[in-house]
């Protein structure tokens, strides 16, 4: 009886209510129609904004140093105006905007896209610098993996090797040269771990894959240095003194030579190239001297 009764005292206001609810719905109808054209509307304008003015838009933002704000243009470019001159312009600042941002993903994959667009226009070769300054920015120290060294040098050397005469091809090649060496600083990490715990047959095969594979690094000069020490230390001192013979040769104000000199000197040897040695033919490839 009490829900009846509240029911019964309640039908004018619940035939007000739903009075409104008839009158209101055409309105709200109308005005979710109205929002959702203002939506398409909005969007139209948005999809044929001429390319040159993004793009241009872009190119304002990165000179100001909103990077964001300018790969958000050029992503508007590629992506309302695909396979336009700007789009394919877009396509590479946009990669180097988020390589300046350190998006390194983002910019690889927007370079890689590029070169399979576009493997032969002028911009192919910048398109690769990127991809190799994506990787060597994020090259670690040698007590860490060194797989980012290996990414950067391959990266870098097909921008040397496809387009020689690139103005990028200079400062690839230092690249090269650094990450090389970090290779090469890699393995000399692992192999004086290995001559400290007198592990000499493993510490003798890393110093010799620096000698004989990273011949022109700054780590040859120490690599050879450790070949004296440890192969003094297994008895062999023919290779000892070939190591130290080699060493002298290459970088005879060394330190690194004195103290293998005063090492054979503790035995009464001295430095002394055996010619037949693995080291010796080695030793020709040493660009150190």
């Amino acid at each position: 009886m009490f829900f009846q009764r509240a029911a019964q005292s309640n039908q004018p206001a619940r035939a007000a209510f739903l009075a409104l609810s008839v009158l209101s719905a055409p309105l709200l109808l109308s005005a979710c129609m109205s929002s959702e054209k203002d939506l398409d509307l909005s969007t139209y304008v948005e999809q044929t904004e001429p390319a040159d003015v993004l793009y241009n838009q872009g190119l304002a933002n990165l000179n100001s140093g909103r990077l964001k704000e300018a790969s958000r243009k050029f992503d508007a470019v590629d992506r309302q105006h695909p396979y336009s001159e700007y789009a394919r312009k877009s396509m590479v600042m946009g990669a180097f905007a988020n390589y300046r941002q350190g998006n390194y993903d983002d910019s690889i994959n927007s370079a890689k896209r590029y070169l399979a667009l576009y493997p032969s226009t002028p911009d192919a070769a910048y398109a690769q610098y990127i991809i190799g300054l994506c990787y060597f920015r994020q090259i670690k120290d040698v007590t860490q993996d060194q797989k980012e060294s290996r990414r950067a040098i391959e990266a870098m050397q097909e921008v040397v090797t496809r387009w020689p005469d690139s103005e990028y091809v200079d400062d690839a090649k230092e690249k090269v040269r650094f990450a090389r060496d970090q290779l090469a600083g890699k393995e000399m990490q692992v192999g004086r771990y290995y001559l400290e715990r007198r592990e000499y047959i493993a510490a003798v095969k890393r110093f010799r894959y620096v000698v004989e594979n990273y011949s022109n690094t700054r780590q040859a000069e120490e690599a050879l240095a450790r070949l004296t020490e440890a192969y003094y230390a297994m008895g062999l001192t023919s290779e000892a003194q070939t190591a130290a013979a080699v060493l002298g040769q290459n970088y005879p104000d060394s330190p690194w030579y004195r103290d293998s000199y005063k090492l054979l000197q503790t035995n009464g040897l001295e430095p002394r190239e055996n010619a037949g040695s693995w080291i010796s033919k080695a030793g020709k490839l040493i660009t150190g001297a």
